[in-house]
């Protein structure tokens, strides 16, 4: 979209790990395209809100907890491009730091029990079935449009990479990727690591998107517990690289990611020369729903 001017550059990581291994690491930093509307949570709105204005439809309606990273983005776009903006919120009426931004972007908010929040599309039909003006929008942004937003990123890329990373929470930023990789005819292998616990069914949610299912790898080792949980391993991990790159990551997805990174190349899995590209899929208000744990970690060291 013309009126959205993208900046992410691909900047090259320093590490003395990097250097005695002989291989090059990046990091696409798409936390930098817009401090609400960050990394991968753009790229998954961006084409649903050129087709809602093609249809002539003004409100989106999705999906999120009461820390995701999604809705504030909704919401912020929402507000940007002259829309309207409603989410189901799973769990009780809390005002965390984001659902009050969110309110204060202009979004309707709906907190539903967990079991009702189950039957999304069936929470969205009794809402607004006879409103034509809406735009259904999955939890997380995931869908075909979001898939197409984000495998836009390869054509981006001032470079050959010989290994992509991304973290994963609905596959759907993953399967743009391969998307991405796959139409532009490159060899590259493209690296799952799921943020998710017992993460198996990924590989289906990612394969759906394509009639052939694709080839990559899947590193399911780096969950620390689950979705939105971490160690104190974790977060010194994410302390050490942030206080040395100045760039900062979140516990939830892209802390994973560049842990396992680190981990996968101190055991030798890439060969000498090897370049590396990581994305960075913004979302760092997650930060702030684990504050406790990151001081009582932090603290312990």
């Amino acid at each position: 979209m013309n009126e959205f001017q993208i900046y992410s550059p691909e900047e090259q990581l320093h590490d003395p790990l990097f250097a005695e291994k002989g291989i090059r690491v990046f990091l696409k930093r798409d936390d930098m395209i817009h401090p609400f509307i960050s990394g991968n949570k753009w790229r998954k709105l961006k084409l649903n809100i050129r087709d809602a204005k093609a249809n002539n439809r003004d409100h989106l309606v999705t999906f999120g907890g009461v820390w995701s990273n999604h809705l504030l983005a909704t919401a912020c776009a929402a507000a940007k491009y002259g829309l309207k903006s409603t989410a189901f919120v799973r769990g009780e009426d809390v005002n965390s730091d984001v659902i009050v931004l969110c309110r204060v972007f202009g979004m309707q908010l709906i907190f539903t029990d967990r079991s009702a929040y189950r039957d999304k599309k069936g929470l969205y039909e009794k809402k607004f079935s006879h409103d034509p003006s809406t735009v259904f929008i999955d939890e997380g942004g995931a869908g075909h449009l979001a898939m197409q937003g984000c495998a836009e990123i390869i054509l981006e890329l001032g470079q050959y990479y010989d290994h992509l990373f991304c973290a994963a929470g609905t596959g759907t930023t993953f399967a743009g990727l391969v998307k991405g990789v796959t139409d532009a005819n490159l060899s590259t292998t493209c690296h799952c690591i799921p943020a998710l616990k017992g993460a198996d069914f990924l590989k289906e949610d990612i394969n759906a998107y394509f009639d052939v299912p694709p080839s990559y790898s899947f590193h399911d080792a780096y969950s620390f517990g689950g979705y939105a949980k971490t160690t104190p391993e974790l977060l010194r991990f994410i302390r050490d690289f942030t206080s040395t790159t100045g760039i900062l990551l979140d516990p939830v997805y892209t802390g994973k990611m560049m842990f396992a990174l680190y981990a996968l190349i101190r055991e030798d899995h890439f060969p000498k020369d090897s370049t590396i590209l990581a994305i960075h899929t913004g979302g760092l208000f997650g930060l702030l729903g684990m504050k406790e744990q990151i001081v009582t970690a932090l603290n312990q060291n």
